[in-house]
């Protein structure tokens, strides 16, 4: 029968044993003919599951007939056929430790051995090799060096994913293969606008992994490609997307916005390590995607059971990091407290004192909670683990005493010991806009007429740095900064440029939030002055009369 025909009778056949009735019709095969059968075999009886029917297909006197041909005529065959019948059988998982693969993966190597292989030969064994044996098997590294001969500029997309793949098993840190890495990135670039949704996925990750940060054109051209492939990604493939995104610190406004699409669409089948990662990319991006944390909201509400501790904790943080309460927190905070209750064990120390740190910052109290977490023995399982007890941790325990302690008088339960608690917080928060506070003061020495009259980055008793202070006398006159008698009221400005709120947004971050909530419970009075409402302001004078009506909305006095 003609090639042509075969193939087109046998893609048309949708079931093992139409596709064995038909092979039982045809009297002579080429190799690709029979490999290709194979091939269609897989297709049809093999799900996420494996095999679907094993006896049927691997009993059946043509399959045996095809793999006895394969086994005992190896030598004869087309390097095609050879390596397209390989992966069929690795696909119908076949013993790898059984004559017929070993014979199919002997003469495929010792054909690598003589340079009979052409690039899609090389990329199928590859494939192949990968599958069975993994990164560790030592021919890939062969394969890799007989890629380097070949010329990249004729490889097709699927070729060129292939190679990634190997390269990213058998590249380490200083070998030899960058050339043939930053040649196959430039010819990469050319063809990114022909790339699949899977094929992107592999390659993002592969430049994660081989750590192509110089690749700054063809990493940017791939994230722009993604954008259009975000309805297509499987969960897996996204995870892969989303991760590039990060490490390269790459940011695409309109890739966020088909995130913020598909997300809410699809949540309830989207695997809970896909819907992590999400959470993860807009936490670590500073991104405030309402549409997406209402949707993880209800998701949890509704099976946070299919999700694991780590997960859980990975979807709730950003809510306290990004300082937002969905619409159904009320639901979304009790689901969180009884999970804590029945798998409060199964999360490791360090995730569990990040999750209940971020419910603080939006004014969720875990009290019920908290003794376990100043117990000796937490504090010791902490110190125990990496990081330990570095000044990140510590500073979250201490914020989390403080919260109780100024929050939740009702609280009778044990105190974090003052050995565990740190001076002064250390958050990215805590960091000031130099420029902006500079412009600050210069307005305030404008207002003031004096340096004396207000201090900066003072440091409190209550562990805080207030970014300005300005202290009033009983009657309302500002006093030197540096006195201590006399002082009737505080003020704390806080000047807040765009590192404290959300990207794009307005919506102070959840470290800066609680501050300022404490610094008033403390008795400051607090003027916050965020950057959207003085980056127009251009000079001293505008300044002053902005800081008059923010700080002394009547009036003031000077006691000088």
């Amino acid at each position: 029968m003609d090639e042509q025909l075969f193939f087109k009778k046998l893609n048309g056949l949708c079931t093992s044993k139409e596709i064995f009735d038909f092979l039982s019709s045809v009297e002579v095969m080429s190799d690709t003919m029979a490999s290709g059968a194979l091939q269609r075999i897989s297709e049809v009886e093999v799900d996420d599951n494996g095999l679907k029917n094993p006896e049927e297909v691997l009993e059946n006197e043509v399959f045996r007939a095809l793999c006895f041909q394969f086994e005992f005529e190896s030598s004869k065959l087309s390097n095609t056929g050879l390596l397209s019948a390989l992966q069929a059988l690795i696909k119908l998982r076949i013993d790898p430790q059984s004559t017929l693969m070993a014979s199919l993966l002997s003469e495929g190597e010792e054909r690598l051995g003589k340079g009979e292989l052409t690039v899609e030969n090389l990329c199928a064994l590859g494939e192949s090799l990968l599958e069975l044996e993994g990164p560790s098997c030592a021919t890939l590294e062969q394969i890799v060096n007989h890629m380097q001969d070949k010329d990249i500029e004729k490889w097709s997309p699927r070729e060129v994913v292939m190679v990634y793949k190997m390269l990213q098993v058998t590249v380490r840190e200083g070998e030899q293969y960058q050339d043939l890495l930053n040649r196959l990135n430039s010819v990469t670039l050319a063809i990114v606008s022909q790339l699949s949704p899977k094929f992107t996925s592999i390659i993002l990750n592969s430049l994660v992994v081989l750590h192509q940060t110089q690749a700054v054109p063809l990493v940017t051209a791939l994230c722009k490609h993604s954008v259009k492939h975000v309805p297509y990604f499987t969960g897996d493939e996204l995870v892969n997307v989303l991760e590039a995104f990060l490490y390269f610190g790459h940011h695409e406004q309109v890739f966020t916005e088909a995130v913020e699409t598909h997300v809410p669409n699809s949540i309830l089948t989207m695997h809970p390590q896909t819907v992590s990662k999400v959470m993860q990319y807009c936490c670590r991006k500073m991104i405030l995607s309402k549409p997406i944390f209402d949707a993880v909201a209800e998701g949890l509400i509704s099976d946070a059971d299919r999700f694991t501790t780590d997960q859980i904790a990975e979807c709730i943080i950003p809510f306290g990091t990004l300082n937002y309460l969905p619409p159904s927190a009320s639901s979304l905070f009790k689901k969180l407290e009884t999970i804590l209750h029945t798998r409060f064990s199964h999360f490791q120390p360090h995730t569990l004192l990040k999750l209940l740190h971020s419910c603080v910052l939006i004014q969720r109290y875990p009290v019920n909670f908290l003794p376990k977490i100043f117990s000796p023995y937490f504090l010791q399982q902490l110190q125990a683990q990496p990081p330990g007890l570095d000044r990140i941790v510590t500073s979250q325990l201490t914020q989390l005493f403080l919260t109780v302690t100024l929050e939740c008088p009702f609280y009778e339960g044990p105190k974090l010991l003052p050995k565990y608690r740190i001076k002064a917080f250390l958050t990215p928060c805590s960091s000031v806009d130099v420029h902006l506070v500079k412009r600050v003061k210069t307005g305030l020495l404008y207002l003031l007429k004096k340096r004396i009259y207000f201090a900066s980055e003072v440091s409190t008793p209550y562990f805080y740095t207030v970014d300005i202070e300005i202290k009033l006398d009983e009657e309302g006159f500002v006093l030197p900064a540096a006195q201590c008698e006399e002082v009737h009221r505080r003020i704390a400005l806080c000047v807040d440029g765009q590192n404290r709120f959300c990207i794009n947004s307005h919506n102070l971050l959840g470290e800066e939030a609680i501050k300022q909530r404490h610094l008033q419970l403390l008795g400051y009075e607090v003027v916050q002055i965020p950057f959207f409402e003085i980056d127009s302001l251009q000079n001293c004078r505008k300044m002053a009369e902005y800081l008059h009506k923010k700080i002394f909305p009547h009036t003031y006095r000077l006691s000088c």
